[in-house]
Parts: C-alpha cells; sequence; structure tokens
C-alpha cells in the first residue's frame, strides 16, 4: 500500500508500506524521530505503535529548531 504523508507546514510524501508497518514506521521514512513529532489521521492523534490503517496521514512537528 501507498500512503501520503503530510509534513504540516513543508513536503509531501509518497511511502510504500508493508502489512506490519507502523506510524512509526512512517514518520522514521521521512527523516524525522517518532519523539518529536505527532502523527494525525483525519485530524486525531494516532499512536506511533500501531499498525498503518489509512492511505494518508499528517505529521506534525513538535519541536522546531531555530534561534532565541
Amino acid at each position: 500500500m501507498h500512503v501520503s504523508v503530510e509534513v504540516v507546514g513543508e513536503e509531501t510524501h509518497e511511502i510504500r508500506v508493508e502489512d506490519d508497518d507502523t506510524y512509526a514506521d512512517l514518520v522514521r521514512a521521512v527523516d524525522l524521530s517518532p519523539h518529536e513529532v505527532s502523527v494525525l489521521v483525519d485530524g486525531s492523534p494516532v499512536p506511533e505503535d500501531q499498525p498503518v490503517a489509512v492511505e494518508r496521514v499528517k505529521i506534525l512537528r513538535l519541536i522546531k529548531g531555530g534561534a532565541y
């Protein structure tokens, strides 16, 4: 299955997933850490250890670098 992964405010990626891939695997596939993001399905957060069950997700970065 292919999943459209939108990193909010950045870019959208098309990721191929296997049956046992989790939302954390999707996050890693776009070079982010599961500890710095929330994965949203239909606007609601999903647990990172759950298997991917949809074809479109949004990733919201919780930590963003920058100068003070």
